[in-house]
């Protein structure tokens, strides 16, 4: 076959195969939000209907979601009860997401803040220890101030979880004898008669 007649061929071929390719990206179909003339809105997706709740997301108890009673003010009560193994996993994730900026024991004197950023406050002012639980909560939620949120590291339980772990610290920085069970304050007294 002579070299000139199979260049041709060949060239026919790249130019039939050519014009008959359709991608996927050359296919007909409706981009989100742009306008449409095949429904009557001239909307190419469709309205959610009302009620429609996305799968995972009911979170219809609001004070535990959001730390907010159904009048909108912070509650102070867990919605929870809080176990040793609540405790422990609000110190766990503490541990991990909070001591860089608090420290370990609540004080804001964490690495970051020595290091030379701003200093949170010490969850041992009294401010914070009188604050609402649902503060907090909403705090770790939403951040404040310098503060980033952490609604996306820590699911609500844990941030429940982080509040109960706080408020133990507050307690250990704070307690008073009164505050200790009259059976352990003999202990105590014991231990410090030695």
């Amino acid at each position: 076959m002579r070299t000139d007649l199979k260049w041709g061929v060949v060239a026919l071929i790249l130019l039939a195969t050519a014009a008959c390719r359709q991608d996927m990206h050359d296919q007909p179909k409706y981009i989100p939000l742009r306008p449409s003339s095949f429904f009557d809105d001239g909307r190419s997706a469709r309205p959610i209907p009302e009620g429609t709740v996305a799968r995972g997301h009911l979170n219809a108890d609001t004070a535990f979601y959001t730390g907010k009673g159904p009048d909108g003010k912070y509650v102070d009560r867990f919605p929870f009860p809080i176990t040793k193994q609540v405790l422990l996993r609000g110190q766990d994730r503490y541990n991990i997401y909070c001591t860089p900026c608090h420290d370990r024991l609540g004080t804001g004197n964490g690495v970051v803040a020595r290091r030379g950023f701003r200093h949170p406050p010490s969850y041992h002012i009294d401010r914070l220890r009188q604050a609402p639980n649902g503060y907090i909560f909403d705090v770790i939620t939403n951040g404040f101030g310098a503060m980033q949120d952490y609604a996306a590291q820590l699911g609500p339980a844990d941030r429940w979880a982080v509040v109960a772990y706080e408020r133990a610290l507050q307690l250990s920085q704070n307690a008073t004898l009164n505050d200790v069970p009259v059976a352990e304050r003999a202990k105590l007294e014991q231990g410090g008669a030695r």
